[in-house]
């Protein structure tokens, strides 16, 4: 069987990534999303590349062994660019279509440097630290960066680390649930509202997926499609 046309699903449990069946089951909405894209030449970026880090109250500089979401989206995506952010380091890892940086997305004048020149991506996905504020300023900073037709997505919106998340502060979901409900983004800090209502001329469309895809639970995950 070649490589594109193995299942998404069975890539990520090939390799451990937590997306596939074992835990959240992202990938079976993003073998739908992704399957015709399989042999384009794309770019395509992930931020967040192994669990553990300080979201969970580990040190940045832990050691690191292994990438599995990189692992499936090179395999996945045969022709692909694929480029990995992550607080951590793996810069150990080398593959002629990987490049690897490192960021503390804390602050956001540190996401506008790791990507002060880069040409636009066809696929964002946010695995980070899951913070509200983290998750809040890439996609004002990225989604600027994506190319027509492309794809953003934000993972796991239903839980926030305790050492990053800000007291107050609009949780990720909310923010989109108050767009899809009134067109307008609602946010505690009025300014961050207008710059999210500045970008929504370009939304093609936003999904939020539920926990399991069981509509009952809480919000889980973010789809964004760019005109």
């Amino acid at each position: 069987m070649s490589s594109t046309s193995v299942n998404l699903t069975t890539l990520a449990d090939t390799y451990g990534s937590d997306k596939g069946s074992k835990k959240h089951r992202y990938t079976e909405l993003y073998h739908l999303l992704f399957n015709p894209l399989r042999d384009r030449a794309i770019r395509f970026l992930e931020m967040g590349l192994l669990i553990g880090g300080p979201e969970l109250g580990h040190d940045a500089n832990r050691k690191t062994a292994d990438l599995p979401s990189i692992r499936m989206w090179l395999e996945y995506f045969p022709k692909a660019q694929i480029t990995g952010l992550d607080i951590s380091d793996f810069s150990w890892f080398s593959d002629p279509r990987f490049a690897f940086k490192r960021c503390d997305m804390d602050r956001r004048e540190n996401i506008v440097a790791a990507f002060q020149d880069e040409a636009p991506f066809d696929v964002i996905i946010d695995d980070a630290s899951h913070a509200s504020h983290h998750q809040q300023y890439a996609f004002l900073e990225l989604f600027p960066k994506l190319a027509s037709g492309g794809i953003y997505i934000i993972e796991d919106l239903r839980w926030q680390p305790e050492p990053y998340e800000r007291p107050g502060i609009t949780k990720t979901a909310a923010l989109f649930q108050s767009w899809l409900h009134d067109r307008k983004f609602t946010h505690a800090d009025p300014a961050l509202a207008a710059e999210f209502d500045a970008l929504s001329g370009d939304f093609s469309g936003v999904f939020l997926h539920q926990v399991l895809y069981q509509k009952e639970r809480r919000d889980q995950v973010l789809v964004v499609h760019k005109k």
